[in-house]
This record gives structure tokens, C-alpha cells and sequence, in this order.
């Protein structure tokens, strides 16, 4: 059912989930919901949960966020495969001199398709099985950049510390790769896809890495990630180093975008310099577990998107993924199996402040966004964040800081002083 401009299904709003057992026996949802917004929608008052949205969500352009009908057949693919399917559209003002810039972009979180312990082969073939017809529904949407999950192709095994998962690597025009321009090529349309690259010209050196696949089906680009964790399990040195890309925006036929890539999230200064490059719209393919993250999900994009004025896409994967062998955490906790339940909550955010609801913490997803890239220029202006920025005062204290014998700019009441030594 529709309600105050987000779509929720009426099973959700039964607190039931689509195979009608109770929901509130899923640990992966809220509450038996799909996510905090459907929980909301149909819980409040309708009068209440508008007011409840506008604070949690913002306004476009002084309204709440608009929903985008699509077409039956792609609602068709949506129940076929169950995967989880919203569309909303992201206005700016209308302009004097320039014509509005709208492009449709589309982020797809998903599950990995067979367990663990099955052949390295079969999991690969499985999970393109699996997402290709959430790709079809983006295309048959007319969706022009789409993004996918962070190593998509495969379980996050980077924090196992085994090295047998290193055989999901793949050079940047590898199996993936193929099969995405195949459907570039079929749908006009942008991918960006995240995969652990094997660099067969520097000794099979690994990296995360975002392939950016044009239009036409040609690779325009890639981008390594450029922040590595060590948090908790989450400690991937062990498969790749920091990347050396840079922070390349790149110009495609929609619009000039920038991947951020997973724990990059966390870094404001890498946030900061795609939009020194220009980037209009910056994608964070990622994949992350609830205890770890999930408050600071519905954060920190939106507040990058806010600061540097561009839209961001933020995709995570959903599931819980079991290893065959334990590992521990080094903490002196128990051994254990799995990273816990990556959370999906995938959403879009825009630099006006306002953003999409999430998709669902535990199904499939495609969600689909409608962007006026005008809002980028429109918020510089309006805000001026740009040219406030005083980037000079930074530059100086950021290479005073690199320096070994760097002092603190500290200072102490000298009464403090006193008193202690009294």
C-alpha cells in the first residue's frame, strides 16, 4: 500500500513478512518490518508520521520526497525473484538558464545465493543468476548509472584471514566485467561494479576495486579503495593494501560520479576530495554488520552528501553469510562462524539535506532515484560551503601535522598550572 509517500506492502504493514510467517520472529527485521520507515508508516497516525518523516527524512526542495510509479513488468520481476523494490525522485528549482539535468540511478543489495562451503564456481554462477534480473528491472526501469554491492561476486570473506578465497579475484576485464557490459550494452546504461581485482600485470597483486563501465559496454575506468579496516574481524589488510588511484571522478554520459568504497565512509578528507574533483552524484558500495555500524549508517552519507553538496548512493549487502571454519576477533571473546547480519538499509541522499527511505535490513533490493543534478550547483549556492571553506587554513595545518616534530596547538590557562602544583 502507498502512505505518505512511501510504498510499504500490506503484509509489511501487518508486521508479517512475504512468506506469511509471523515477522516478528526474523532477528534481521525491525520488528517484523522491513525496515524503520515501513515500521513507522504503519504504526503512526498518518498526520504523526508525516511530521516523523519530514525530521528523519528532510524535505526536497520544501516537500516530502516523491514516489515513482514504475511499470507492471518490472513490479512482475520484483515479486517473481522477491527482492525488495522502491523509486523516488529528487527535485531542484527550476532555473532561468539551464535546463534541468535528471538522471535515474539505481543501487542493488543483495544476499550471496548458495552457502559458503559450495564450490567456488557454482557460488559465482549462482550469484549472477541471482542478480541478474534485479539488473533487468533496473533496465527495464530506464535506470542510467547503476552501482552494485562491495564484492558482489562473492561471501565477504576478507576478514576469514584464509587465503583460498583469493580465487574470487579476477583482472579488471574479467568474467563480472563481461557480464555487465553485455547488459551496459543492452540497456544503455552505466554499471558500477566492485570486485577484488587480481593484477596480473604487477605480480597478482589484489585490491578492492570499482570497475566503471560505460554506456556502451567499455571499461571508462577503475578506483581502488582507499582505506583499509582494522576493526574487529573486519581487519582486510590481509587480502589488500590501500589503493593508489587517487580519487578519480569520472565524466560518463549521465553525469561525472566517484565511488567511495566501504570503510572510506568514515573519512571526511575522502569524502571531501571527489567533490574537489567535481563529482556530482558518489556512490559507497559497501558491506557492513549491524553491531559494528548501523547507527552511524544513516549518518555519515548523508552528512557527505550535505557538506560537499553532490548526491550520494550508499548500498550495503544483506544476509548473514556462514564460514566453514571458525575465526576469532583477537579480542579474547569466543571463536566464531560468521561477521554477523549484514544489514542492507541501502538509500540514496541528496545535498539539500533530505533523503530516500531505506531498503529492506534483510531482502534483496533494488532501489531506483530519480536526480535533478542541477541541486549540486544550486546548494553551493545557497550554502557556499565552497567558497567558505578557507581550504588554505587546512592545508597549512594538515602539513604541519605530517611533520615528525609536530606540537598540538595548545593553550593552557596558567592558572591550571598553579593550582596543580599548589
Amino acid at each position: 500500500m502507498e502512505n505518505n509517500n512511501i510504498l510499504i506492502t500490506d503484509d509489511a504493514a501487518n508486521g508479517k513478512l512475504n512468506d506469511g510467517k509471523d515477522a516478528t520472529t526474523n532477528n534481521a527485521s525491525v520488528c517484523g518490518y522491513d525496515s524503520l520507515h515501513q515500521l513507522l508508516a504503519a504504526n503512526l497516525k498518518p498526520h504523526i508520521f508525516q511530521e516523523v518523516s519530514r525530521l528523519l527524512l528532510g524535505l526536497n526542495c520544501g516537500k516530502p520526497l516523491q514516489t515513482i510509479s514504475l511499470a507492471e513488468p518490472v513490479n512482475s520481476l520484483s515479486l517473481e525473484h522477491d527482492f525488495d523494490l522502491q523509486a523516488f525522485r529528487f527535485h531542484a528549482d527550476k532555473e532561468s538558464v539551464r535546463e534541468p539535468r535528471i538522471v535515474r540511478v539505481g543501487l542493488i543489495q543483495n544476499s550471496i545465493a548458495l552457502p559458503t562451503t559450495a564450490p567456488f564456481l557454482d557460488q559465482k554462477r549462482a550469484i549472477l543468476e541471482k542478480v541478474k534480473p534485479i539488473i533487468d528491472a533496473a533496465g527495464a526501469s530506464g535506470v542510467n548509472i547503476l552501482c552494485l554491492q562491495e564484492a558482489w561476486m562473492m561471501p565477504f570473506a576478507f576478514c576469514t584471514r584464509e587465503k583460498r578465497w583469493c580465487e574470487f579475484a579476477e583482472p579488471i576485464d574479467g568474467e563480472s566485467t563481461r557480464f555487465l557490459q553485455d547488459l551496459a550494452i543492452r540497456y544503455n546504461m552505466v554499471i558500477v561494479s566492485s570486485i577484488l581485482e587480481r593484477d596480473v600485470s604487477h605480480g597478482d597483486t589484489l585490491w578492492n576495486t570499482a570497475v566503471v563501465i560505460g554506456n556502451h559496454g567499455n571499461i571508462i575506468g577503475k578506483h581502488r579503495k582507499n582505506h583499509i579496516p582494522r576493526v574487529g574481524d573486519f581487519n582486510e589488510s590481509t587480502y589488500y593494501m590501500e589503493g593508489n588511484t587517487g580519487h578519480p571522478v569520472f565524466e560518463t554520459a549521465y553525469g561525472k560520479i566517484g565511488i567511495n568504497i566501504c570503510y572510506g565512509r568514515h573519512h571526511p578528507l575522502n569524502w571531501l576530495a571527489f567533490g574537489l574533483n567535481g563529482a556530482e552524484i558518489v556512490f559507497n558500495p559497501s558491506a557492513t554488520v549491524g553491531e559494528l555500524s548501523e547507527p552511524m549508517w544513516p549518518i555519515e552519507a548523508r552528512n557527505a552528501a550535505i557538506a560537499n553538496s553532490y548526491f550520494v548512493g550508499s548500498i550495503n549487502r544483506v544476509g548473514t553469510e556462514i564460514f566453514p571454519n571458525p575465526f576469532t576477533s583477537g579480542d579474547g571473546k569466543p571463536q566464531h562462524t560468521d561477521f554477523g547480519h549484514f544489514y542492507g538499509s541501502s538509500h540514496f541522499s541528496a545535498p539539500d539535506a533530505s533523503c530516500t527511505p531505506s531498503l529492506s535490513r534483510f531482502r534483496d533490493g533494488l532501489l531506483i532515484s530519480d536526480m535533478d543534478l542541477n541541486l549540486c550547483r544550486q546548494l553551493k549556492d545557497k550554502w557556499g560551503f565552497r567558497m567558505t571553506a578557507r581550504y588554505e587554513l587546512y592545508a597549512k595545518m594538515l602539513a604541519q601535522y605530517l611533520k615528525p616534530d609536530f606540537e598540538p596547538q595548545v593553550i593552557s590557562d596558567p592558572l591550571l598550572h598553579k593550582k596543580k602544583a599548589s
